[in-house]
């Protein structure tokens, strides 16, 4: 976990409301700030190449090469190409979750009762799985390219007897992540809550997005010598742009 980096100059800022969903491409070179504004969020992120959108996250790899179990900053986002799709520069928060995956509508209904448009209107219960396919349709992508996300803010343990053990209260108000892109990468994100959230009330926290001008990729040092693996995956990235 760092401290708050130099911000650059400001691109742009933008409110993901709570149950929102969001998909933009992050420029190489671009830094993008994600915040927890009341504490206690949960952020499902998808991250494909947006140049050749078959590639995409591979959470298997990344945590596999970098031989941890959680990712904060100091650690990179893997392709299946073995590339760099974001590196985490910074981070407050200090662990984001990469086991608990998302609920789809009927989890929802299941967990939270059904929340309908009909009653709620634009308060309806909202669900990851239909939020994210509804931003991928947007780039040509459907239910066949929803792969495993990473959940943001959250944290997940896993006990002596391998039971996956969701720790309350992990993000607090004003937390944040930075992640620099390598190459123009692809976010797909939504702001719900954690599967195994057990509070049993329907209520996601919004997040603040900001854009930053980065100069120069020096902001990625701490990542891209972490691990030996990073070096390469840098690399690997840079290439393509040669």
């Amino acid at each position: 976990m760092t401290a708050a980096s130099t911000l650059r100059p400001t691109l742009y800022e933008e409110l993901l409301p709570a149950g929102g969903h969001t998909s933009f491409v992050l420029k190489r070179g671009q830094l993008l700030r994600i915040t927890d504004l009341e504490g206690g969020a949960n952020a499902s992120l998808l991250l494909l190449n947006a140049a050749e959108k078959s590639e995409r996250l591979n959470l298997p790899d990344s945590l596999k090469c970098q031989h941890t179990a959680k990712l904060t900053a100091g650690h990179c986002l893997y392709s299946d190409m073995g590339r760099v799709l974001a590196a985490i520069t910074a981070d407050t928060c200090g662990w984001h979750d990469s086991f608990g995956g998302v609920l789809n509508a009927a989890e929802v209904a299941e967990k939270y009762g059904q929340g309908r448009y009909q009653e709620l209107r634009n308060g309806f219960f909202r669900n990851s799985v239909d939020n994210l396919l509804v931003e991928m349709g947007k780039w040509n992508l459907g239910l066949q390219d929803l792969l495993m996300c990473l959940n943001l803010f959250s944290k997940v343990t896993v006990d002596a007897d391998g039971s996956f053990q969701f720790e309350a209260g992990n993000s607090k108000v004003g937390d944040y992540l930075e992640l620099y892109a390598p190459m123009d990468t692809l976010v797909v994100l939504t702001a719900l809550q954690h599967p195994m959230d057990p509070n049993p009330a329907y209520a996601p926290k919004p997040l603040q997005l900001s854009w930053h001008k980065v100069e120069s990729d020096g902001i990625s040092v701490l990542c891209r010598t972490s691990r030996a693996e990073n070096a390469r995956g840098f690399h690997n990235t840079e290439r393509q742009y040669l």
